[in-house]
């Protein structure tokens, strides 16, 4: 039995015990196997951060610089770890400050729970100091949420977060407590949460549907599986490889699924989307069966939807009802775990393979090639492209590095071209599109696996965001590598306005201060990169170090992200230029 096993066990088969609702609050938090948890202190939420003092053995509170940060963090630690992630705020501005990462975990599936201190129950209403309707703001962005008023509930509230926060498809959970039930005293038992009335996380699979979907695979000529997330979620690599395998099936990714199957896979044939791969991109309308797996159809991977693949039988593997026939019709839905589904559906599958409709994505991926990739990735013109500092990291880290990037072209261009032999190693703000995601959020992964390479890629501006969180990383010394690439942009934006609005380029250039001297005063060890030569040795500095590591490498002003699909487009217009 590991330490934290029995810390758990600890709390869980004590007896009842007369304490304050502050110390319940700790104590529950340690019986569910919390180690790390983020925050900033305030007013209302002093009592419990008087607890973790007394508890600090057992719980590890890490101070964030903004609580925007702390629930960033919480995100990082929750998607390397698999497990929930844990922020903490006080009243007001505290509690409104985790509204972003609130909303970024939900429409990311991100296990969280955030705990918000609340003025007293009998000043509710009145507009008391730092008094808001944190409920009532979250509601919108949250998986669930409670206001307590009095102690006797906490033990069962966040029991009951906590299961709801994890089960199925995950989500945030958000947890507001006012002062006096902090203070307040309860009998104290704690017993873990294994159900909730009405609500079923994961639904019962169809062995119609099953059937069904197997037959349409059997039959198919030009198959494609899409994937998402829901394959990392669920667990089921492996079981998913196994069945593109026996299948044979060309199979393509979301931003959020990459690295569920290693990117080298000979049936890996790249990113779909906005700024995917050509191949996967231009055949998903010739595919004649479409594939969907633990993926919602987000309109940046569909395009225009009235022309998506129209032309195909559509199955869609997934947990969550609410996601069939949203936004694409299907054919057939196959509602359940994704491990659970596709180890039901491996047997019912012909071994197969598609040479011929993959010899397609080849012939494809080598105009891609021509066009595109050897332009970002071997550059014959004099400034550095973002794509050959991502080629850099591959080489040194051997695709093991978890990456966590922000949003932006440096966003589009770390998911198209690291490389991952490892499960979870892609770390983004997918649907939110969170700028400042990945500096908090890389300090949370590699919290969670220090024994990982973290590999923060942001853009100039985005880092600027939450750059105060370079104090949490001096404080805590936290070995996370951070690569800001600058272009002196906001790069996606200026990208739109040259291509769509005649190089109007209306508040996006940047007037950036010296990012090397700002990390050295937070005594971080920090190198800028202007030229070729310089690159492989500064980055095979980086990540030798042992230590927290800033490289600022400075990338063409201009550069654009292809391929690309203009908004409103199908994925058929795909552009390479």
């Amino acid at each position: 039995m590991n330490t934290n096993t029995k810390k758990q066990t600890k709390y869980l088969e004590q007896a009842t015990e007369r304490i304050t609702g502050s110390e319940a609050v700790v104590r529950s938090l340690i019986a569910e196997g919390v180690d790390i948890i983020y925050g900033y202190p305030g007013g209302a939420i002093m009592p419990v951060y008087d607890e973790f003092y007394k508890y600090q053995d057992e719980i590890h509170h890490v101070l964030t610089r903004h609580e925007q940060g702390a629930t960033h963090a919480a995100q990082g630690y929750a998607r390397i770890s698999g497990k929930v992630g844990v922020a903490i705020a006080t009243s007001g501005p505290g509690a409104t400050n985790l509204i972003t990462g609130i909303a970024d975990a939900q429409i990311d599936s991100t296990p969280m729970v955030c705990i918000t201190g609340q003025v007293p129950s009998h000043l509710l209403g009145s507009d008391a100091f730092q008094e808001t309707d944190i409920v009532g703001i979250s509601t919108p962005v949250t998986k669930w949420n409670h206001q307590i008023t009095t102690a006797e509930e906490i033990p069962e509230v966040i029991a009951k977060a906590f299961y709801i926060a994890r089960s199925g498809r995950p989500g945030p959970v958000l947890i507001d407590i006012t002062k006096d039930a902090q203070f307040d005293s309860l009998d104290f038992t704690y017993q873990k949460c294994n159900g909730v009335r009405s609500y079923t996380p994961v639904p019962e699979i169809n062995k119609e549907a099953l059937m069904a979907s197997a037959d349409l695979i059997n039959s198919a000529k030009k198959p494609l599986i899409v994937w998402g997330q829901g394959v990392i979620l669920g667990q089921a690599e492996e079981e998913f490889k196994a069945v593109v395998e026996k299948t044979g099936i060309p199979a393509a990714w979301t931003i959020m699924g990459v690295s569920a199957l290693d990117t080298s896979h000979p049936l890996n044939v790249g990113m779909v989307g906005m700024h995917g791969n050509y191949a996967p991109n231009i055949l998903t309308n010739e595919c004649d069966v479409l594939i969907a797996i633990g993926m919602r159809f987000d309109d940046r991977v569909t395009g225009k939807l009235s022309e998506y693949a129209k032309q195909a039988k559509v199955i869609h593997f997934e947990i969550d009802p609410a996601e069939i026939d949203k936004n694409v019709k299907t054919d057939v839905a196959v509602l359940g775990d994704a491990k659970a589904s596709l180890a039901q559906l491996l047997p019912l599958l012909q071994k197969n393979s598609h040479s011929i409709w993959l010899e397609k994505f080849n012939e494809l991926s080598k105009i891609e090639f021509e066009k595109v990739i050897k332009n970002d990735l071997y550059p014959t013109k004099e400034g550095l492209t973002m794509g050959e500092v991502i080629k850099e990291i591959n080489v040194q880290s051997n695709g093991k590095a978890a990456i966590v990037s922000d949003v932006g072209q440096h966003q589009m261009i770390a998911c198209r071209y690291a490389e991952f032999t490892q499960s979870r190693g892609n770390i983004t703000s997918g649907g939110l599109g969170t700028m400042g995601f990945a500096l908090p959020a890389a300090i949370g992964a590699k919290m969670a696996t220090p024994d990982r390479e973290v590999v923060a890629v942001i853009g100039d501006g985005g880092y600027q965001m939450t750059i105060q969180e370079l104090g949490t990383i001096f404080q805590t010394k936290t070995a996370v590598k951070i690569v800001v690439l600058n272009n002196d942009f906001l790069g996606m934006v200026r990208q739109w306005q040259q291509l769509f609005f005649d190089k109007r380029y209306a508040s996006t250039v940047m007037t950036n201060p010296d990012f090397v001297t700002i990390a050295k005063g937070y005594h971080l060890k920090a190198k800028r990169v202007t030229k070729r030569e310089d690159l492989a040795e500064a980055v095979e500095t980086m990540m030798a170090s042992k230590t927290p590591y800033f490289l600022e490498v400075c990338v063409e002003k201009e550069d654009n992200v292809f391929p690309m699909i203009p908004s409103g487009a199908s994925v058929s217009e795909i552009r390479l230029e």
